[in-house]
């Protein structure tokens, strides 16, 4: 069923706490394995774990833009979709799911980018959303050919792009725009996005700046999870800076392996991680990605071991460990999650047949209606 307008999409649904699929279009997901069921990112693929998740009632799907992999023998996000071609595709695959791209502002003009994006819009009946990206990846910059910007000099940069994007999404005459890294003439957009409303924008905030231009620009906030009870006080500060009616979700990012018992769980963690662990893979990841991991993750004496799993928050244990870690996170005041899995479609079942149902009986979720 088609939504009326951009706020009935199923991302702003009323389920308490929302799930989402994290990082399908790259080789491997989030993970450094080796193991022989780690995700095989095909076209073919994709379009499945995107119509189970959509059949299912989750929430979003969000890609990664990615450039460069992580070496190794396994050279995770070495091998990706490019986001925006990739959500279109997906789009016309799905009825219901909204669907994001994940752009790097700085590698694309924002006059092409806004078409692009509308076509994206069009495609999904309004249930595409845009991830913005400033960039860190010295690598991924210098094969753009483009300046690695100074931190805060970054957020400068996408808040001059993101304006010029907005007013093509809403002016209905042409304009100039005299910026300071943009100057531009007679610019024009056509057609508008469905609704004449712009796209669902999310960024991430870590950084000071960051969180800044997150809470102030976007609908949906993708942060990460420090030590768990550290969680809500910077929940509150999102809450706090945002504008008021704007931030409507506060998503994190984490790596699901739930079965039936703890036990099971911890015994295919293992085996993941450490019998086929792509440790050189996480010797690159460690040292290329030390200089911006969050602090919670550099006071981990298993660093490299949690990048291979999947470096986001880690669930590991039973369907109810899992929901009750869940729980804990909405009273906390975090709106769901974006998971990563080891593999999306063959772990799926894990999620529809065991996670939900408990995820309803619990109240954080309700029931799908067919």
């Amino acid at each position: 069923m088609q939504a009326d307008s951009r706020y009935q999409t199923r991302i702003f649904n009323d389920n308490k706490f929302k799930l989402g699929l994290f990082g399908m279009n790259c080789l491997g997901g989030l993970s450094l394995t080796k193991a022989k069921e780690r995700w095989d990112a095909s076209w073919d693929n994709n379009v499945k774990a995107a119509q189970l998740a959509d059949d299912a009632g989750l929430e979003f799907l969000l890609p990664i833009g990615r450039w460069h992999g992580y070496q190794g023998s396994t050279d995770t996000q070495g091998t990706t979709y490019e986001t925006l071609t990739w959500a279109c595709g997906i789009l016309a695959s799905t009825k219901e799911i909204n669907t994001f791209g994940t752009l790097h502002v700085a590698f694309i003009n924002p006059v092409f980018a806004a078409k692009q994006m509308v076509t994206a819009d069009h495609i999904g009946h309004g249930r595409f959303g845009l991830n913005i990206v400033s960039g860190w990846n010295p690598n991924e910059f210098g094969q753009m050919g483009v300046d690695l910007r100074d931190h805060d000099e970054r957020y400068a940069y996408s808040e001059e792009w993101l304006a010029i994007v907005k007013k093509i999404w809403s002016e209905t005459d042409p304009f100039d725009y005299d910026g300071r890294f943009y100057k531009l003439k007679a610019v024009l957009g056509k057609p508008k996005p469905v609704w004449n409303t712009r796209p669902i924008l999310v960024a991430a905030g870590n950084s000071e700046v960051g969180r800044d231009f997150a809470a102030s620009n976007c609908d949906c906030l993708f942060t990460a999870i420090p030590q768990i009870d550290d969680l809500k006080p910077k929940i509150d500060y999102f809450r706090s800076v945002a504008p008021a009616g704007l931030l409507r979700n506060i998503f994190a990012s984490a790596h699901l392996m739930a079965r039936k018992t703890r036990k099971e769980a911890e015994e295919y963690h293992h085996y993941i991680v450490y019998e086929q662990g792509d440790w050189e893979a996480a010797e690159y990841a460690a040292g290329f990605r030390g200089k911006r991991l969050n602090t919670w993750m550099k006071e981990q004496e298993n660093l490299k071991a949690r990048l291979i799993s999947g470096a986001g928050y880690p669930i590991v244990g039973s369907y109810d460990d899992a929901v009750e870690t869940f729980q804990r996170l909405h009273d906390m005041g975090l709106d769901g999650l974006a998971c990563g899995m080891i593999n999306y479609v063959d772990d799926f079942p894990h999620i529809r047949d065991e996670i939900l149902p408990r995820m309803e009986r619990a109240g954080l979720r309700q029931k799908k209606k067919d």
